[in-house]
């Protein structure tokens, strides 16, 4: 398919509406029809996630100057909507790629920017984001891989457990220990692909998310320059929850994609169905079911468009905000999945049917950007703080 670069100028309602229609063209014709093959098969789709740069996929929130869309987080939670529709496996890449280009954008001096973010704007060169540790999964300040100063560099050691594009990125922003114990002592730092001393695991045999790979990533004595910094020293813990308020909203809107899809399909199957004797869209328990999966969905994508403008205002509740909103949506999502699948009967459990793979790669939003339990410590210590 031919494809043309979003447009970067505020947007008027026409114009959003043509934006999210042509991603919903993008995602019909180069998702959707091999989502169950990359899922079967384990493929990780570099040419499709390229034409996802050549329509301004892969710098969504990022200026203009260096190829990106520069659009706002209310307009990108309604693109990944779309995504999720096509693939919430790789729709989820998307946004992991895109946190890493942001934060890029956000931090990092211009000459970072420039040498970077063209080919990560253009999804010719992909981004990974190493946090999540063997021994600190939720815990994040309590990170161990340590950057030691050495001449006019730092020297890298530790493992980043469960990252995302492990292998393929052609660049790592990677936090570090610099410093003391807790949050004060971690920095972040760009690493290209080909560090001296850089490894991976094996690919993870996962439950879902199968169209992207997720390994171990090592630091075995790699160097990186001063240059290779990304903010100040010690600024690294922040530069992470920064971009979390982002990414949550971004996880939720892909849950809310891919439980989309499969309410739809539950939608028509009841249509095409009977049960002793009477069609399935005739009986009030299914009809009941339907509702209250419509509901709720609509609920969760109205607390999504509530964060993310509260982002773009810079309101002083945003991140208690994305939490709610990627606690309940992500919640959600599953839930509505899962009911698909049941509505589906047996056929729900078949692969071909697309149901069980919505039902597998959405499990891991309410693990992933913060657990949902992390989201409940967030909301609850603003409200006792209050």
């Amino acid at each position: 398919m031919t494809t043309t670069a979003l447009p970067t100028e505020p947007m008027d309602p026409e114009e959003r509406a043509a934006i999210v229609a042509a991603v919903r063209d993008f995602a019909e014709a180069e998702l959707a029809p091999h989502a169950l093959e990359w899922d079967e098969r384990k493929h990780f789709p570099r040419d499709a996630l390229r034409r996802a740069g050549e329509l301004g996929l892969g710098g969504i929130y990022v200026r203009e100057d260096v190829g990106g869309s520069a659009l706002s987080r209310a307009d990108t939670v309604l693109i990944f909507e779309e995504l999720a529709k096509g693939d919430p496996a790789v729709a989820a890449y998307i946004s992991i790629h895109n946190m890493v280009a942001w934060m890029i954008d956000a931090y990092g001096t211009d000459a970072q920017r420039r040498e970077w973010l063209p080919q990560l704007t253009g999804m010719t060169g992909f981004g990974s984001y190493c946090l999540t540790e063997p021994g600190a999964g939720s815990d994040a300040a309590a990170i161990t891989t340590t950057a030691v100063r050495d001449g006019d560099g730092f020297v890298l050691t530790g493992v980043k457990q469960f990252i995302s594009g492990a292998g393929e990125a052609a660049v790592y922003v990677v936090m570090a220990r610099t410093g003391g114990p807790g949050a004060r002592g971690i920095s972040a730092f760009l690493v290209r692909a080909d560090a001296p001393g850089l490894s991976f695991g094996a690919n993870e045999k996962k439950m879902g998310w199968n169209a992207q790979p997720t390994r171990q990533v090592v630091f075995d004595g790699v160097r990186v320059r001063a240059e290779d910094l990304l903010g100040g020293e010690g600024q690294g813990f922040a530069i992470a929850m920064s971009g979390l308020d982002g990414g949550r909203l971004n996880i939720a809107a892909c849950s809310l994609g891919g439980a989309q899809w499969a309410l739809e399909r539950a939608t028509r199957y009841v249509h095409e169905r009977s049960a002793f004797g009477e069609p399935l869209d005739e009986r009030q328990s299914v009809v009941f079911t339907l509702a209250d999966m419509a509901t709720d969905l609509y609920a969760a994508r109205t607390m999504v468009l509530d964060a993310a403008a509260s982002v773009d205002a810079k309101a002083p509740d945003a991140s208690v905000r994305c939490a709610m909103a990627k606690r309940f949506a992500t919640d959600t999502g599953f839930r509505v999945a899962n009911a698909a699948l049941q509505l589906h009967g047996g056929y729900g459990y078949l692969h071909d049917y697309g149901i069980e793979k919505v039902v597998r790669d959405l499990r891991v939003h309410q693990i992933l950007e913060g657990t949902n339990e992390i989201m409940r410590v967030i909301i609850g210590r603003h409200l006792v703080a209050a």
